[in-house]
């Protein structure tokens, strides 16, 4: 149902992109399933803030010397907030979606050069060359941009091969060649400016690119984790401050205020039936309850109780019932999008 999510109001929407995009907290991703772009800053990085009127829509714009976040605020836009269990802890975050029918892009299926990109967020990169890398993804066209005449030679001769063709002379040059990544939706790009690390390497602290061949050969928008209402398509995300670890994944002790900001999200933007069990999860825990044999329970409500249940221990909040609840419900499903780390 593409009525599944509910309007914020241009002035709802509006105040949660200004303050996300201020705030050096929150990261953000743009992509599709298995191609990913990931925007983040240091709360000391120079950083230029931004937001101009382009045909009558809000441009949010932030741009630091690794990378940039373009958001516009598109009428068709809807938030959609979630949890999800993930491995000892919980992840949150926010979606934001297209209706289905709305969200397409290019769709090319082989590297091709599209010339100046005059979209780019700093005036001094728009006479680079863009070049698409041929994913043929659902709502990212999935790019790279360089300036640099050898770059642009090198990627020149692959063009009109898919980017994982046997016999592209692209295959393995990206490391090397390190081009800027620029993923761009309906309504927004990221923009990667920090090297491409070798195979074995990792991704680089602040912005970066993921591309995984074996997950985009499923072809889904989304990860089965996610549950975006049907109809919807997440084209981007934004992940609001956790109050269990910082920017970088590094623990921190348990901040309550960062959880109780997600938790007014959820209650405003998430699915009204899993805010709904989470209530009643607590208040069962609250009153000493013991764990019922509920069954039925699917995917998401699972993953929501399980979520909860960290939530409430890591909250130190009374439940003498926890390990009771824990060991009934806190066994998670095999996850179907696991995958090694790759670029």
């Amino acid at each position: 149902m593409t009525d599944a999510l509910p309007h914020p109001g241009p002035s709802g929407l509006a105040a949660l992109l200004r303050h996300a995009v201020g705030d050096p907290d929150t990261a953000w991703s743009l992509g599709s399933f298995g191609a990913v772009a990931e925007f983040m800053r240091d709360p000391g990085e120079t950083v230029r803030l931004g937001e101009r009127d382009a045909d009558g829509a809000v441009l949010l714009e932030t741009r630091t010397a690794r990378g940039g976040l373009r958001i516009r605020l598109d009428p068709a836009l809807r938030p959609f907030a979630f949890e999800t269990a993930a491995g000892t802890g919980w992840s949150q975050s926010v979606a934001l979606c297209l209706p289905a029918g709305a969200c397409a892009m290019a769709g090319r299926r082989v590297v091709t050069e599209l010339g100046p990109d005059s979209d780019a967020i700093d005036p001094k990169d728009r006479e680079a060359i863009l070049f698409d890398l041929g994913l043929d993804l659902p709502q990212t066209d999935a790019c790279v941009r360089s300036a640099d005449p050898r770059v642009i030679e090198r990627i020149r001769a692959g063009a009109g091969l898919p980017m994982f063709d046997p016999d592209s002379p692209l295959r393995d040059a990206w490391p090397a060649l390190s081009p800027e990544r620029i993923f761009v939706c309906r309504f927004g790009r990221i923009e990667v400016s920090q090297p491409i690390p070798p195979p074995d390497g990792r991704s680089p602290e602040g912005p970066h690119t993921h591309v995984l061949p074996r997950l985009l050969a499923a072809r889904r928008t989304h990860a089965a984790t996610a549950p975006i209402p049907e109809g919807w398509t997440p084209c981007a995300h934004l992940f609001p401050p956790h109050p269990l670890k910082d920017l970088m994944g590094r623990p921190i002790p348990f901040d309550d205020a960062r959880h109780a900001a997600f938790q007014t999200l959820l209650e405003r933007w998430g699915d009204p039936s899993l805010t709904a069990l989470k209530r009643d999860i607590r208040g069962r825990l609250e009153r000493g309850e013991p764990p019922a044999a509920e069954s039925g329970l699917d995917r998401f409500q699972r993953m929501t109780v399980r979520a909860t249940l960290r939530q409430v221990a890591a909250m130190g909040a009374p439940a003498p019932r926890l390990a009771e609840w824990s060991a009934r419900f806190d066994r998670p499903d095999p996850d179907p999008d696991a995958a090694p780390s790759g670029h």
